[in-house]
């Protein structure tokens, strides 16, 4: 059992080649690889691993569970024929967390950064027959320099911190490009124009080079325009009869991308007055590379205490996910399952979800994309320490590949790079105010059309939404806390003694709530839940019911993020049971999440 899907969807090339699969792998516990030279030979002693699934997870046939600082991993792989003449380069969706990446003991790259994708070109390593793959990869836990999201810092599980990530976690493949290549193509929607702006970005180009888009609804040509290819110079294609995208009809436009060699040819030369000259005979084109993709056109803005998608008032139902998996742990143990997730989500009420503290998968946003699902991308902050400087730089690099990996995603609405940072600001709130104000500089500046959470709950320093974390059980208290929310009045709410920020007028969103503890099974003494747990499911249900309908019945709030989809290990307030097992009469509990808002 393999992930055997293409992981990029929206930048697709046809020549590609999964690695995914059974590799040889060797703990390092005493990191002396290295010195032993095993990125040119492997150790004569290997365990086998199942990638691209993590050293904890039962599906990786490792299932180590205790802390694995220096791991590595091995293979071998033939080249395809029609590839010896083309430029290789070695794909990683994601490695948790530093990676160092040789071929044929040779070292192709490294990277920092346990969320985000990356990849380096080998030709230059590359054997005609077999050539050996090793990766050498670093994961410092406990160092408290790098981001964690919800990773256990103990040996075991606790509270809301879950089994670790080690390793390879995200699908390894190698691809073929040309000498000449497109790197990227960043598409910004413009629904009020009814058009895509795209800016390309290319590798090894000349003026004799042409880039070409179309675009296709339903396979039917709509738009097309050609230019000289040049480095972010942008093209703006018009839209026909525009389809909108939105949960409603999440309507896709398929892309095309080609560069091609525009090659004049002549006659044979021939003598005349002023010596040899060439008749001009005509021209043709050689195809440099090409490229799948697709793209939405979709709007989303703020107007005062509104989200607005495509310039239409819309209410957030989120819920919260943290993308965790009884036997794949940060891994999905296959591509209908992350599919599965999100119909279970909107099964339930929901238009879309938070996604929580990880960095999702490319193929989990494109479903998002295929299905309508609304998102807010966060970044996996816990773990940053406020006192060091190279844990901000880890965070900044990372974020930003983030951002650019998935800006083109028309189901991410907006962007959290930081969640409940409490204690960080309580361990130096100088140094804390600066990074979070740099980061959401970045953000804007990389992208200007979403807006941004800030700090999700508790603290705020600069951000578009303003959002709280509230797990009070007793809606009545829940309902008079947020009675006089009023954008007209920044005073009409404080958020108490944690940190005087006070609300100025952004949409009001309750982004954590709920978490209300029940459990199918037999449980752990460990086991919990937000609240005292409810003595029956009666009682979970008035709960889920009446703090919901408070939340819908505020005019002056503009959505809610329920905590959460499923269980997840010791946590016992999902919506399914954490092996996606219906907890509840999902046909009640979708009507509280979709009660209908009174008009305002």
């Amino acid at each position: 059992m393999y992930r055997s899907e293409h992981p990029k969807t929206q930048f697709f090339r046809p020549k590609w080649l999964n690695l995914n699969g059974i590799w040889d792998f060797s703990f390092d516990f005493g990191d002396s690889g290295k010195e032993k030279k095993w990125e040119f030979q492997k150790p004569g002693v290997t365990q086998k691993i199942n990638v691209p699934f993590c050293v904890e997870s039962k599906l990786s046939g490792v299932e180590y569970k205790d802390f694995a600082n220096a791991i590595w991993y091995f293979r071998s792989f033939k080249l395809p024929k029609n590839w010896e003449t083309s430029r290789t380069f070695i794909h990683f969706g994601a490695v948790d967390y530093e990676a160092h990446v040789y071929i044929n003991g040779h070292l192709a790259g490294k990277h920092i950064g346990g969320g985000v994708s990356f990849s380096f070109e080998i030709t230059e390593f590359l054997n005609q027959e077999e050539n050996k793959i090793a990766v050498y990869i670093k994961d410092l836990t406990k160092a408290n320099t790098q981001p964690l999201g919800k990773q256990s810092t103990k040996l075991n599980s606790y509270s809301c911190l879950y089994t670790r990530t080690t390793g390879i976690w995200q699908t390894v493949w190698l691809e073929s490009r040309g000498n000449s290549f497109i790197e990227e193509v960043k598409i910004t929607p413009n629904v009020d124009n009814s058009s895509f702006l795209f800016q390309p970005k290319f590798q090894n180009i000349n003026n004799d080079m042409i880039f070409e888009i179309k675009i296709l609804d339903n396979s039917e040509l709509i738009g097309s325009k050609y230019q000289i290819a040049s480095n972010g110079t942008a093209i703006s294609i018009e839209i026909p009869n525009p389809k909108l995208w939105s949960p409603e009809t999440p309507f896709l436009y398929d892309i095309e991308y080609t560069l091609k060699e525009k090659r004049e040819y002549f006659q044979d030369e021939f003598e005349c007055c002023d010596g040899k000259n060439k008749a001009f005979q005509g021209n043709d084109e050689t195809i440099l590379d090409q490229i799948s993709s697709y793209a939405g056109l979709r709007k989303i803005h703020i107007e005062g205490n509104k989200f607005y998608l495509n310039n239409q008032e819309i209410f957030l139902r989120f819920v919260l996910d943290q993308g965790f998996y009884p036997d794949g742990i940060w891994t999905a143990p296959s591509d209908e399952a992350l599919k599965n997730d999100i119909l279970l989500s909107m099964n339930t009420g929901f238009n879309g979800a938070r996604l929580h503290q990880k960095i999702f998968e490319e193929r989990f946003l494109y479903w998002a994309d295929k299905l309508g699902y609304l998102v807010w991308a966060e970044y996996y902050d816990w773990g940053i320490n406020y006192n060091s400087y190279e844990s901000f730089y880890n965070h900044t690099k990372e974020w930003i590949e983030e951002i650019k990996r998935d800006y083109n995603h028309p189901s991410i609405i907006g962007w959290t790079p930081f969640n409940e940072t409490l204690f960080g600001a309580m361990v130096n709130k100088e140094l804390h105010d600066i990074h979070v104000k740099d980061i959401i500089k970045i953000t804007h500046d990389l992208d200007k059309t979403r807006p941004v959470n800030d700090c999700s709950g508790y603290i705020h320093v600069e951000t578009d939404i303003y959002t709280i974390h509230d797990y009070d059980q007793n809606w009545e208290s829940f309902e008079k806390r947020y009675s006089d929310v009023n954008p007209n009045n920044f005073k009409s709410y404080e958020p108490g003694d944690i940190e005087k920020i006070l609300y100025k007028g952004q949409p009001f969103v309750i982004d954590e709530y709920g978490g209300t503890w029940w459990a199918l099974d037999e449980e752990n003494k460990e086991d919990w839940g937000y609240g005292q747990k409810p003595k029956s499911i009666t009682e979970v249900y008035e709960r889920i019911k009446n703090l919901t309908k408070v939340i819908i019945d505020n005019p002056n709030i503009a959505g809610f993020c329920y905590t959460q989809l499923t269980d997840v290990e010791l946590e016992k307030n999902g919506i399914y049971t954490y092996n996606r097992e219906e907890k509840f009469d999902i046909s009640k509990i979708k009507s509280y999440f979709s009660q209908k808002r009174q008009k305002i």
